[in-house]
């Protein structure tokens, strides 16, 4: 059972890990443009399956459609999904200079990484619920093996929302680097 429940709690903390690096930072990563999406032969695809998308330098992404027809499409979807980037065509791809955040802005990003943070914690505790409650709804397992059960969901619990704080102290100290 231990291993089940690791195994769930470990999707949510990379769910949290998916949700950080969403965050826009100073720096380039290529994982801003995951959910940025546009109609490639009548469905829609993530860039990622369609491009490249490489960071040249710290504040710069270029991405280069494997079909040139794509470079203006991909212009306009980036344009579309709202990240506060301004996508420019050069050559056969799109260049992406990435903005220098404010110091409000930056605030803001905190908040929403400690809510992604918090949301990641939650999920955990629900899987701590959900395994507890099966321990406690097993009649066949002793008091004395109940308990040491339900500790040691307690400890793995543990564990998880510790790497998830781990991970919003790296994603805070990121977002606050100048």
């Amino acid at each position: 059972m231990s291993a089940e429940l690791e195994a769930k709690m470990e999707k949510a903390v990379d769910a949290t890990h998916r949700e950080f690096a969403r965050l826009r930072t100073g720096q380039a990563s290529p994982a801003i443009l995951n959910d940025v999406k546009l109609e490639y032969y009548g469905a829609q695809t993530p860039i990622s399956q369609i491009a490249t998308i490489k960071s040249p330098e710290p504040r710069m992404l270029f991405v280069t459609p494997w079909e040139k027809q794509f470079v203006d499409p991909i212009c306009k979807a980036i344009l579309a999904a709202n990240l506060g980037l301004n996508p420019s065509k050069e050559g056969d791809g799109v260049r992406i200079a990435m903005p220098i955040l404010t110091a409000e802005r930056r605030q803001e990003l905190v908040k929403m990484a400690k809510k992604h943070a918090e949301d990641g914690r939650t999920a955990i505790r629900n899987l701590r619920r959900e395994a507890n409650d099966v321990i406690k709804k097993n009649k066949e397992l002793p008091e004395d093996e109940s308990k040491k059960e339900i500790e040691n969901v307690q400890k793995i619990t543990d564990k998880f929302i510790g790497a998830i704080d781990a991970a919003l102290a790296e994603k805070e100290a990121d977002i606050l680097k100048v």
